[in-house]
This record gives C-alpha cells, structure tokens and sequence, in this order.
C-alpha cells in the first residue's frame, strides 16, 4: 500500500477499499487515457466527417458497441453543429451496453426505472424506431424535467411517457395504445376525462403544486406517479386517469407487464474512474461519506434490492431485466442480485441458473 501513496493521489482509506476488492489504484489516476464517448443518432452517420472538422482531432468507432466513438478525453462537444442539431449524444460507453444488453426488439414494452437524465432512455427509444413504447420513471422530479427536454431536443417522445415516481413502488403497466387506433381518438374533444395530446402549458393548479413541493425535491414511496410528458403514440392519449393507474394483479402483470426493464440503480459510482477523479475538485473528505460509509451502502443495498424486486414484478412471462451499477462492490451488484431472485419462484429462479445469467 506504501508504493501507491507516494505515487497515488489518493486517500489511504480508499487505497485500502481498492486493495481490499483487488482493484489496481492506477486506473484512478490515468486522467490521460480515460475517453469520453458519443452516440451517433441512426441515420446521421454522414455527420462523422463534420464532428471530426470541428472538434479538430480524429474518432474513434467502437467496434462492440455500433453508433459508438471515442474522442481524446479534453474534447468538448457541447459547441459542435452536430451536437446542436441532435445529430449526436454524450453518453458513457458503458451505459450503452446496458441498453445493449436488453436486446431489444420491435415492439418491446421497455420500463427504465432510474431514467434520468435521459440518455439511455433515448438510445432505447432510438432502437424501437415506430414501434412499441418507453416508460422513463425517476425519483427526482428536476432531473426527469432534463430527461424531458432531452426527449424534445432528440425528437424522441412519441413513444414515451415520463413519470416522477418511487422505483421500488411504481406500478404502472404498458398501456393499450388506443391512440394507434383513429376510432379510439374520435370524439376525444367532447370528452373531459381522458388524456388529449400533451402540451407543454400545464394547467394552473399542476404548476401551484410543483412550486409549493420545490423543484428538486425527491418524491415518496406513498405518492402516486406523476405523468409529466407522454407522446402521440405512447398509449397514453385517449385513456382516463383510473385507466392508467389501474390496479392489478401480480397474474394480470405476468400477462400484460413490460418486455423488458432497465435497473441502472443509483450507486456511489466508484466504478466510474471519471466519478471518482472529480473528488480532486470536490475535496477527498467527501468521499468518506458519499462512497466509503458503511451505512450509506447498506441503504443504497436496500434500494437496489427494491428496485430489482420491483423490476422483476413488472416484467411479462418471457421478459428479460438488465441490473448495472457503477460500483465494485459485490454487496451491490452479485449480492444484490441474488438477494432479489430469492424473493421470486422457484421455476424462475431455475431458468435463470440454466440460461448462465447468474455468474460465479
């Protein structure tokens, strides 16, 4: 542990976290060789030439994850026509292949239970294409707002609804899709119950109550979903509020639930080199208490055990979850994992040990 410090910027008690998980500090400190990513949107492959004349340096295309390039880390994006215009995402590689790894197909139900800011969402809406729906649900009621305007600047949303609602107790299904039928949408004018196209003006009483709550404020378990954006066709439009958060059972759920659901789960991300290089700005002491706290971790272990369970719930029979985290430790990926595939059947619990999902 000596040879690191001398050599290391880093805290001995994170040195000794490292050790302990048999991970090489280096990685930490390789601020040089550490890429940024970004996502081609589909069809706008033509714009590589016109990103690389901008920023003045040369991409390059990842192999195992298609749309994907890597730029030289010290690059920025953000001034780029292609960046401006939507042509492009900033987006981890690793968050691609979370979505990636859900292997979606047309006409999937997909549920991201921890959307925000957005990204991943709109890559899983970028794969659909004109079918199917994305349900984007997040805790934080500021953060899905980016997700929502992310959703805009992409032209994404038709498929999509947003909700700011608890993970671990959210419940609402894949809709019908009554607007893709035309007789579903007559009439809908002389009706006051049921939702019409979204517009961006909310009613008097919405904006009173998101101004009293605070903005940035993170919702209940108890509250109910909050609908804060759904598109033409995501199944939202035509149907009453009682439809939409209809009850039901865990059998009906089994029949009508998701195709497949994300869980990118909230972490203390000292899986991610870039994460952890920003405590050099934000002061080592706070790492203690925002990676290392043993309390902390149990509490984000229950979380995640929550939100896997939740997962699991709403997905159809045949559907298939992806849980990814940033983080090394085994108490919050492999355990809790298994932690939640405990709570679920045995016949279930027997097709994922065949299928080689669980790892030794």
């Amino acid at each position: 542990m000596e040879e690191y410090a001398a050599t290391v910027p880093l805290p001995e008690a994170f040195l000794q976290f490292l050790e302990a998980n048999g991970l090489d500090p280096s990685i930490y400190t390789a601020i040089d060789s550490t890429p940024r990513y970004i996502r081609l949107k589909p069809g706008c492959e033509a714009c590589i030439e016109e990103v690389e004349a901008e920023v003045k340096c040369k991409v390059e295309k990842l192999e195992w994850l298609p749309g994907f390039y890597s730029l030289p880390p010290h690059i920025q994006i953000a001034g780029s026509r292609a960046y401006r215009e939507g042509k492009i995402y900033g987006v981890d590689a690793a968050s691609g292949a979370a979505v990636m790894a859900l292997n979606i197909s047309p006409g999937d139900h997909v549920l991201d239970l921890c959307a925000a800011p957005g990204a991943k969402l709109c890559m899983i809406l970028d794969l659909l294409g004109d079918s199917g729906s994305a349900t984007g649900v997040d805790v934080a009621r500021h953060r899905l707002a980016a997700c929502r305007t992310m959703l805009q600047k992409y032209a994404l949303g038709d498929r999509c609804r947003l909700f700011v609602a608890d993970g671990t107790a959210f419940s609402v299904i894949p809709s019908g899709f009554h607007s893709d039928c035309e007789s579903c949408e007559s009439g809908l004018e002389d009706r006051v119950d049921v939702f019409k196209e979204w517009t961006s003006i909310r009613p008097w009483k919405e904006r009173k109550r998101a101004n009293k709550s605070g903005a940035a404020q993170l919702v209940s378990r108890s509250q109910p979903p909050e609908l804060i954006y759904y598109g033409q066709h995501s199944g939202v439009v035509g149907l009453s509020k009682g439809e939409l958060h209809k009850t039901l059972s865990d059998n009906e759920i089994a029949n009508l639930g998701y195709d497949k659901v994300l869980v990118d789960a909230e972490c203390t991300h000292d899986g991610s080199v870039k994460h952890i290089q920003k405590f050099e700005h934000w002061g080592w002491r706070t790492l203690q208490r925002r990676v290392l706290d043993a309390e902390r971790t149990d509490d984000l272990h229950t979380l995640q055990l929550n939100l896997l369970t939740n997962g699991f719930r709403l997905l159809k029979v045949g559907g298939s979850l992806v849980y990814s985290t940033c983080r090394y430790l085994s108490l919050c990926n492999f355990w809790a994992l298994l932690d939640a595939v405990s709570t679920q059947p045995l016949s279930f619990v027997m097709s994922l040990y065949s299928d080689k999902y669980l790892v030794d």
